[in-house]
């Protein structure tokens, strides 16, 4: 079969948008994309108000018909069945954070077990780093099979005693630094010598080649922490690449998939991938605030969280109240309280309706849509720069969108309805999330920047201190 958005890639190579083609007007072409995109009925599914274009799912998700229905009946259920809705709702509450990762874990390659949903993402990057540093400290590597580095003693420079580094990067969102730096505090080890930061060579990207350069020049790092999409420039990790760096150092390899799940297909078994976490408000279109997730491949299971919880409990002895804590043998033992039922239950709808849609479908649309974006930026927009890679294998879900006055630029497309957001200094993330986006929308996005950049109506806006919109 064709590909239907082969035009949006033409455009991007220069073959659309020049001459005297009807293709080359781009109403013409978005009206094409549009008629033959095979998921355009989606967008009647999300609520998205009238007069607006939304293109900042990648940091809130809308609601669509599928989360509400699935958080209506769990309200429902709180008000028929009071407690016993643990045990008596269909599907009972007691499991819903496993049967919620079962959900997720095939968006990420996972095996069912190996997935959970529970507790906040920062939260899930304290445990999991927490139980991982704990794990090096005791001596343990991730032990790879065939790799000679990783053979399960953790000694760096042949000290047993010396303490683990963790391996990030300067454009890290940074809830991550923050909790990596708490986590090692904890464990009497100094964050400003044992943080150790991968440099950005152009402020936007991070060079895969320095992630492995650091790896070779320090020997003590132990856990390998990087994301799998960057939030302000949208470059897309390659995770098996980094994976399999850091196990030829014999460090673990984990990610914070937050800029990418539910928008981007992940391998993470196939990749070696020892653990990961991410929100479910963003791609994943669950709600604000909703509930994190976590994966922990399954060779790990077993290992005592550095966060215990009764919830991460052995689910058939859980209510017998022993005070000794046995954790259960899946990715389950990560979570700590009890569920926020009312900010998971939109999971349930939402992460079914991506389902039904297909990971590798969505992915297909959303490079198709930002390829169009990026056209039309090149063709129409000579002050605005891109700052995401025009690699589609290095290209998450959204385009950084680089112009002097960023700030006032948001917010003057934020008073027109058009709903993206500013990363200081000069970001304008735009995002055309697959479900919910159509082509013209894209186009409209454009013809709006050059209507406020055409009439400088952006200089009428002020900046404001915190920086962020």
């Amino acid at each position: 079969m064709d590909d239907p958005y082969a035009p949006a890639r033409d455009a991007l190579a220069g073959d659309e948008l020049a001459g005297d083609a009807a293709d080359a007007d781009p109403a013409v072409l978005a009206a094409r994309l549009d008629d033959a995109d095979p998921l355009s009925s989606f967008a009647d599914r999300y609520h998205v108000p009238d007069g607006t274009l939304y293109m900042d799912g990648n940091s809130l998700g809308p609601a669509s018909d599928a989360a509400l229905a699935s958080l209506d009946r769990v309200v429902d259920e709180w008000r028929e069945r009071l407690i016993s809705g643990w045990t008596d709702a269909d599907p009972p509450w007691f499991d819903a954070g496993e049967r919620l990762g079962e959900a997720l874990a095939p968006l990420v390659g996972a095996e069912p077990d190996e997935v959970v949903v529970g507790n906040s993402i920062t939260v899930n990057i304290h445990t999991l780093v927490g139980t991982f540093l704990d794990e090096l400290l005791a001596g343990n590597g991730p032990e790879r099979e065939g790799v000679a580095a990783a053979d399960g003693t953790w000694a760096p420079d042949g000290h047993p005693d010396a303490d683990p580094a963790v391996l990030v990067n300067d454009l890290d969102f940074p809830s991550d630094h923050y909790a990596i730096r708490a986590q090692l505090r904890q464990r009497g080890i100094d964050p400003d010598e044992k943080l150790r930061v991968v440099p950005s060579r152009d402020g936007r990207t991070i060079d895969p080649r320095d992630v492995e350069a650091a790896l070779e020049a320090h020997e003590d790092v132990g856990i390998v922490w990087m994301p799998t999409a960057l939030y302000r420039s949208g470059q897309l990790f390659d995770v098996e690449r980094i994976t399999e760096a850091a196990h030829e150092a014999g460090a673990y390899a984990g990610f914070d998939a937050a800029h990418s799940a539910g928008a981007v297909p992940h391998e993470f078994d196939e990749a070696g991938v020892d653990f990961a976490v991410w929100c479910t408000y963003k791609y994943l279109n669950a709600g604000p605030g909703s509930i994190g997730a976590l994966y922990v491949a399954e060779r790990h299971h077993g290992l005592a969280p550095a966060l215990a919880g009764w919830w991460g409990h052995e689910k058939a002895t859980q209510f017998e109240m022993n005070m000794t804590y046995t954790p259960a043998d899946s990715a389950g033992a990560w979570q700590i309280g009890t569920p926020p039922l009312l900010s998971a239950a939109p999971l349930e709808g939402s992460v079914e309706l991506l389902r039904e849609a297909g990971i590798e479908r969505l992915r297909k649309k959303s490079l198709a849509l930002t390829d169009l974006l990026i056209a039309l930026v090149d063709d129409r927009l000579p002050e605005v720069s891109v700052g995401t890679p025009r690699d589609r294998e290095a290209r998450g879900g959204h385009v950084a969108l680089e112009h002097p006055e960023a700030e006032r630029l948001s917010a003057a497309l934020n008073d027109r309805g058009v709903v993206v957001d500013f990363r200081p200094p000069n970001v304008v993330r735009v995002c055309p999330a697959a479900p919910y986006t159509a082509f013209a929308d894209v186009l409209e996005v454009v013809d709006g920047i050059e209507a406020i950049l055409d009439s400088d109506a952006h200089e009428a806006y002020a900046t404001n201190e915190g920086g962020v919109t």
